[in-house]
């Protein structure tokens, strides 16, 4: 068959048990052919039938990341774009209800009139459609393909049957399957053991993929030996099956897996017309060993209702981590429930600096609150985004006048509803992908932290929400004191708000931490990072 286009595929699978880093494998590949020179996308294929990842619980889930055009999508959509420093277009998370709606929309409108609309051909050849659709919408050199779960999950096996014909149809010379799994240590036996990767390679292969590298998840680290017998049983490459420890920081493993000629291996594999000189990644290693070698550290403390999964805060996270590194101190983060009746204030002593996160519902917002007027009193650095800003508002709020201030979101009867719904938003009762989303521009006021931070006054910012601050008390707080120091460009919509008199305390009713990068800190994650390393030295 004649090909389609010029791009290239490398399809990442995974077995043995999920949540390994297929994710992490993907963005480092992606890092490292991205480092060469070449134009490099990712694709996440989630084969849940939820249409995105917009209404999924964060404890099952983790984060949702927002791409700029608006759709709510995985988390390792975030690791790509960090990882690749590009911004991703919401076709790059391709799920099965994204699929199966648009191929039964067809159906309905007349588009298969008298066939029997079946999984194959017409689901697998939707599913085929998608991804070219990512890679022909600005001419990559490669796309990368993470499928998510494991092999052998039932609701996986359209996409490999896809992904099998894409194979066929593309090339072989210019598709690739990486399989990632995971080596178990027995310590009854004091040994690794590789029959789970057996079992999982040959499943499949049972569905007519051969994998071409195997990469090898574990603990510690495996000796030659055992990953010559992977490549014997699993009819792979022996150099192209390689071991990935798990590491001080996800940014070391591009440099591992180039340390591995797993680069080089890709070039040839799939004939790709640069060279592969590790070299290139110098300047990743310089981001790394900042992030490693720190000789000054600070505690920060994120105080959200979703702590007990630290993915639900992962773009916070490595933002702060960025922010850190590129002013050489180390990120110690701890986490804090606000869902608690009072929150502890020993605990909060032992931040150098309070992050208040996004999320949604009346729960655990008061300890929120508690947090923001700890902060307040005591001068502590205080980066409030999202749900985290309107704490600030409120707490301000209280603090001035108006003491039963709060969000409509909360109830019905709300006194003081300083936060609530946009207007526009009124009237709109389906719940997925129907908030203010994606990127929108912002006006930065001059002469405030805010403006010191960014230095420009036009940027443009990642929102994810319903609520926004209410411009019924604006004058008011104003004329207390509240600085506003970021609106929408028309001056309607509050942005941006900062407490008077205060070291730095500033939120932010967008998500920054979706744009920041490991090469590339967010501007107000570094700010709020340096205000707290000159609060940590006093």
């Amino acid at each position: 068959m004649e090909r389609i286009n010029l791009t290239k595929y490398i399809i990442i699978t995974g077995g043995v048990v999920s949540s390994i880093g297929k994710g992490i494998t993907s963005a480092s590949m992606g890092r490292i052919l991205r480092s060469y020179g070449l134009k490099v996308s990712a694709i996440k294929i989630d084969p849940y039938l939820n249409w995105d990842s917009g209404t999924l619980n964060p404890y099952q889930h983790g984060e949702v990341f927002v791409t700029h055009d608006g759709m709510e999508t995985d988390l390792d959509l975030g690791h790509y774009e960090r990882f690749l420093d590009v911004e991703l277009d919401g076709i790059a998370n391709i799920t099965t209800g994204k699929v199966y709606e648009s191929v039964i929309a067809k159906e309905r409108e007349g588009g298969y009139l008298g066939e029997c609309v079946q999984v194959i051909p017409h689901i697998t050849n939707r599913i085929k459609e998608m991804i070219r659709a990512n890679s022909e919408s600005a001419d990559y050199d490669v796309v990368l393909v993470e499928l998510g779960g494991t092999v052998g999950d039932i609701e996986s096996q359209p996409f490999l049957e896809a992904l099998r014909q894409l194979r066929n149809e593309e090339g072989r010379d210019n598709v690739m399957f990486v399989h990632v799994t995971f080596i178990p240590y027995l310590n009854a036996a004091g040994e690794f053991k590789t029959k789970p990767t057996q079992h999982s390679t040959k499943e499949l292969r049972s569905v007519g993929i051969n994998p071409d590298v195997i990469v090898c998840r574990s603990q510690e680290h495996i000796d030659d030996a055992l990953l010559a017998k992977v490549a014997h049983f699993c009819d792979v490459d022996v150099n192209a099956v390689v071991n990935t420890p798990d590491a001080g920081t996800i940014y070391e493993v591009p440099l591992v897996l180039e340390d591995k000629n797993i680069g080089e291996f890709i070039v040839k594999r799939i004939g790709l017309d640069v060279e592969a000189d590790s070299s290139k990644l110098d300047e990743w290693r310089g981001v790394v060993d900042s992030i490693k070698n720190a000789e000054s550290e600070v505690t920060i403390g994120i105080v959200g209702k979703y702590v007990e999964l630290e993915d639900s805060y992962i773009s916070i996270r490595e933002s702060l981590l960025h922010a850190a590194a590129s002013i050489g101190v180390k990120a110690k983060i701890k986490y804090l429930s606000s869902d608690v009746e009072k929150l502890d204030e020993d605990a909060l002593k032992e931040f150098d600096g309070i992050l208040i996160p996004g999320g949604f519902g009346e729960r655990g917002f008061e300890g929120k609150l508690d947090a923001v007027d700890y902060a307040i009193e005591n001068d502590v650095p205080l980066f409030g985004i999202c749900l985290g800003m309107q704490s600030i508002v409120t707490q301000f709020a209280r603090r001035n006048g108006y003491p039963e201030a709060n969000s409509s979101e909360f109830g019905d009867d709300i006194v003081d509803p300083v936060i609530d719904m946009m207007e526009e938003q009124k009237k709109i009762k389906n719940m997925g992908g129907t908030m203010r989303l994606g990127s929108y521009d912002c006006k930065i006021i001059e002469g405030t932290k805010t403006f010191e931070a960014y230095g420009e006054i036009d940027i443009e910012e990642r929102h994810r929400h319903r609520y926004e601050f209410n411009n019924d008390y604006r004058d008011d707080l104003q004329e207390k004191g509240l600085i506003i120091s970021g609106t929408s460009p028309d001056d309607f919509l509050v942005e941006i708000v900062e407490v008077p008199n205060h070291p730095w305390a500033i939120g932010c009713q967008f998500h920054p931490e979706f744009k920041s990068r490991p090469n590339r800190p967010h501007p107000l994650f570094k700010a709020f990072l340096e205000a707290i390393y000159e609060y940590s030295k006093n």
